[in-house]
């Protein structure tokens, strides 16, 4: 080279220019992991391990057993001791490295069916974090069995390679039959009464997860416990295959390459669902393709054409089974446990399709009890049973309360628009196989129309509900109030007019019934035995008033959910499955008639699951609905 000739820059940038691994890139850009400060960094630590003991015990079908503790280890460096333990499946010592130490490895990076982690990246992103603001390794004990040894690891990530370096390995002594327990020292703060807090995230879990068995140590050594309110496991997702609806072209690129399919049209039946053999031919046809070339042979533009026919032909919505929806019940007795209220309203949608992509949505609704009256309503976002307790005002399940008038169901909603105030919380649970969030820190969920539609339908659904029963409230305490008044003033009247007429004082319910002129049914449910979570069954018992200056009958007709109903007093005259029907009366002025029965079988049951109707019968009735055939 020449003197005073000067080297291409491009070749000095070159020289500059190395290869980043993911464990380096999220070392660098951790805040896209969720880890934005110390506060949020903690709540997300015992996310990611709690999430993992979840999905395990319940693909190995046990009910979780997970103890959670912090520890405060440096108040100076702001140094935090996180513990999550599981009684769960345990994981084979091989694959320990891996699971903890090697960003994006995981068994259900391309499962399409519903799991809590979509990324691959939680727990080891975790053991990361730590690793960079306490310099500590992690610490990882696990058995697999009772007949096998318990493995204890200490790792950290060579984060230029992205790859575990296994420091120390020893065989210990551990109670536990089977079970994981991770240990990570990391920079945190916490705190204990806020909305955002470790505190919460594992209330609100419990609430979605009413089948697992949770404790928890804080820094200061307080437990607390949130207790399993059923026996039942979640039904497991079964994995289904791709839809063409929900694939782009560079994913169909990848399944070409990858199939072990010999020719074109085996690959599309075998490898989508809902696509047959006679479909997978005719879509090839209409393609131009040969339908006996070979997969991998497909040119860039082959493939797009393939794809851009699949897509504009019809087919049936994908299976739904790889969604386990949490059920009505099972969210009102999450919520009866954790929240105290007077009302619940639930409600579970049929499952629905964006995209090729299967969704499911469920709402709740708890009004009253020690709820404030002064504040918005308390939203509680879940995603495939995960608590969302971050960008609110940026999630579509947000959103889709926001667009609700709420003033049509009873509560206050200043402006007109926005997020109502009331003594209510609504929850809201979308699950899927592909979840569309905001981001990788999976906070919030992004506005799908189909998604957003579901939702406002479902919040529609108990809203309803709502309207309902605050109706009924009301007009109730207003009776109970006329009638107290009445019951103080009458009386006393009746007695002042007898001394001066000098005659007895006349009986009053007849004159009570003249004014008040209603007949009022009221219901009351109580667990048998007291029992925490009604194992023994529960007591109804349904009281008519006739509150009317006549004698009178009617027909009361008592629609129950499906279960086992028992010790049924009086018999009813009819009966047809869970709807019982009795006559009533006749009733005299001021007379009350009682109903009892059992109800067996069911994993919640309050006065809210008592839908009561009435035939015949005079004058206006409060308490019950009229009936129509």
């Amino acid at each position: 080279m020449s003197a005073g000739h000067k080297e291409p820059f491009a070749l000095l940038m070159a020289e500059r220019q190395k290869e980043i691994s993911v464990s380096d890139f999220f070392a660098k850009n951790r805040q896209i992991l969720g880890f934005d400060n110390p506060s949020k960094a903690l709540i997300v630590s015992v996310k990611e391990g709690v999430d993992n003991s979840l999905d395990a015990c319940e693909e190995a079908g046990i009910l979780p057993e997970i103890r959670v503790e912090i520890e405060e280890v440096s108040k100076e460096d702001g140094f935090y001791r996180v513990v999550v333990e599981d009684n769960g499946p345990g994981i084979v010592r091989s694959k320990v490295p891996n699971v903890f130490g090697k960003l994006l490895y995981g068994s259900r990076f391309y499962s399409l069916k519903q799991s809590r982690g979509q990324q691959g990246i939680g727990i080891s992103a975790v053991v990361l974090y730590g690793q960079l603001t306490a310099g500590k390794p992690a610490v990882v004990e696990t058995r697999i069995g009772e007949d096998h040894p318990a493995y204890r690891f200490e790792l950290s990530i060579d984060t230029k390679r992205n790859e575990p370096v296994v420091l120390k390995e020893d065989v210990v002594l551990w109670e536990r039959p089977h079970g994981t327990r991770v240990e990570v020292i990391l920079k945190g703060r916490y705190y204990r009464d806020r909305k955002q807090s470790v505190l919460e995230y594992l209330r609100s879990t419990a609430i979605v997860n009413p089948h697992v068995e949770i404790e928890f140590r804080d820094p200061s050594g307080e437990v607390f416990r949130f207790h399993r309110a059923t026996e039942r496991l979640p039904v497991p997702p079964k994995e289904i295959k791709p839809h063409p609806y929900g694939v782009e072209l560079g994913t169909f690129l990848t399944m070409l390459r990858h199939t072990e399919a010999r020719r074109v049209t085996s690959f599309l039946s075998s490898e989508f669902s809902r696509v047959s053999p006679t479909t997978a031919k005719e879509i090839v046809k209409r393609a131009g393709i040969d339908e006996k070339k070979k997969p991998y042979q497909l040119t860039h533009q082959e493939a797009q054409k393939l794809l851009r026919v699949m897509t504009g032909m019809k087919f049936m919505a994908p299976p739904t089974d790889c969604l386990s929806p949490i059920g009505s019940d099972l969210i009102k007795k999450g919520l009866n446990k954790e929240i105290d209220s007077k009302f619940v309203a639930t409600v579970t949608r049929d499952p629905k399709v964006f995209l090729g992509t299967p969704f499911q949505v469920e709402v709740g609704l708890v009004y009253g009890g020690e709820l404030p009256s002064d504040q918005q309503v308390q939203i509680l976002r879940f995603a495939n049973r995960v608590p969302l307790l971050y960008q609110q005002g940026s999630c579509a399940l947000t959103k889709a309360v926001e667009r609700i008038n709420w003033r049509l169901y009873g509560l206050e909603q200043r402006g007109g628009t926005g997020i109502p105030y009331g003594p209510a919380a609504i929850l809201i649970h979308l699950c899927s196989v592909n979840i569309p969030y905001t981001s990788e820190s999976k906070e919030a969920v992004a506005e799908v129309d189909e998604i957003v539609s579901e939702i406002i339908a479902a919040l529609r659904e108990v809203g309803r509900k709502l309207k309902t029963y605050i109706h009924k409230r009301e007009r109730l305490k207003k009776m109970e109030e006329k009638y107290s008044v009445i019951a103080k003033v009458l009386p006393e009247i009746a007695r002042k007019s007898a001394e001066i007429l000098q005659k007895d004082v006349p009986p009053m319910e007849p004159v009570f019934a003249k004014v008040m002129n209603v007949i009022t049914v009221r219901s009351e449910v109580e667990a048998i035995n007291g029992s925490r979570r009604g194992e023994d069954g529960y007591i109804t018992r349904i009281l008519v008033s006739n509150y009317t200056p006549r004698q009178g009958s009617m027909e009361l007709i008592v629609k129950l959910p499906k279960c086992e109903v028992k010790s049924l007093i009086p018999e009813p005259a009819k009966r047809k499955g869970e709807v019982l029907y009795w006559k009533v009366g006749p009733l005299s002025p001021g007379e009350t008639s009682s109903l009892s029965f059992e109800v067996h079988g069911l994993e919640s049951f309050d006065e809210n699951d008592v839908e009561i109707y009435y035939r015949g019968g005079r004058g206006e009735v409060i308490g019950a609905e009229r009936f129509y055939e």
